[in-house]
């Protein structure tokens, strides 16, 4: 997803965003409660050899090559909306949503919504969105603290995480933290569902019309609802992107900086999308909320955990 040059500041790209702020029917809202008693620690991920990008899939991720990561801890469970918050009360930081937006003049961010005959996209600007009311106006927090934090920047992202002790993972890290050894199709296996269980929380149906939410949820999840991975670290496929420290352009492209982000998330579909995959990249301007990307944290030999 992105937006124009600047200047211009439409938002176009592989999601088209809409202007409009009516006339579409919007997803249901997430849902409250937790899956995990208690927050997990954060998980130490030994150093090693392990493979990053594919051969087989989208082309911006080739080709496979070999990489050594590991040397560091990483969130087990993405950022959460409470502990987002306790991040906000101790600092008093304003996000980027929570400000003026360039080419609209007012805060906001964008926000998914079922398209419509009259309003065929499935992407719009809603003013007064934020990480405080992920959907916009009459959507609210309560009962969501476990769920992952949205409607964030990349900015803001790497600001919570400098305050929690840590920073924003690498490209290289994030992959090599997901795939958690596994060679295979999926970090799970070659099956999307096996044995018919599903995974991770993303989009059942033809995308972006219906959701069946076969996997339990129409929308984001409460953090470590599905299987963790082979280092004990939940939802690092679905649910909701992540923001890496990683540039997406090389060189560098005109305007905006595009940063890459990881993952794939509750909207990935098989029919579109299909990047519930820990090689799978997608490109995603700085200064871009959206109710579909979150972050976690690394932390580095020495570094601990704060918040």
């Amino acid at each position: 997803m992105r937006r124009g040059q600047a200047g211009e500041r439409p938002w176009v790209g592989a999601l088209t965003l809409a202007f409009a702020l009516s006339a579409c029917a919007p997803p249901p809202a997430p849902e409250g409660g937790q899956c995990l008693s208690a927050a997990p620690a954060a998980v130490s991920i030994p150093r090693g050899e392990g493979v990053m990008g594919s051969d087989v899939a989208y082309p911006e991720e080739g080709p496979a090559r070999p990489v050594r990561s590991g040397g560091f801890s990483i969130d087990a469970l993405e950022v959460s909306n409470g502990a987002f918050a306790r991040f906000v009360a101790a600092t008093g930081y304003v996000t980027d949503a929570e400000r003026p937006q360039p080419g609209f003049g007012v805060p906001g961010a964008a926000v998914f919504t079922y398209p419509t005959p009259e309003n065929p996209s499935w992407w719009r600007f809603v003013e007064g969105a934020s990480w405080r009311a992920p959907e916009g106006p009459g959507s609210s927090l309560e009962g969501q603290e476990a769920l992952p934090v949205v409607q964030v920047s990349q900015r803001d992202a790497a600001a919570y995480a400098a305050w929690a002790g840590g920073r924003l993972p690498t490209e290289t890290e994030w992959e090599f933290a997901a795939r958690a050894g596994s060679t295979t199709r999926y970090v799970w296996g070659d099956a999307l569902a096996p044995e018919g269980v599903l995974q991770a929380n993303t989009w059942q149906g033809p995308f972006p019309v219906r959701n069946s939410g076969d996997d339990g949820y129409l929308s984001r999840a409460p953090g470590g609802c599905f299987p963790p991975n082979g280092f004990g670290l939940y939802d690092m496929i679905g649910n909701v992107w992540e923001w890496t420290s990683t540039p997406y352009d090389d060189p560098p492209a005109e305007g905006e900086v595009r940063f890459t982000i990881k993952g794939g998330s509750y909207l990935c579909a098989e029919n579109y999308c299909h990047r519930f995959r820990a090689s799978a990249r997608q490109a995603q301007e700085a200064g871009l909320p959206t109710n579909h990307i979150g972050f976690r944290v690394v932390y580095d030999a020495g570094q601990a955990r704060k918040g």
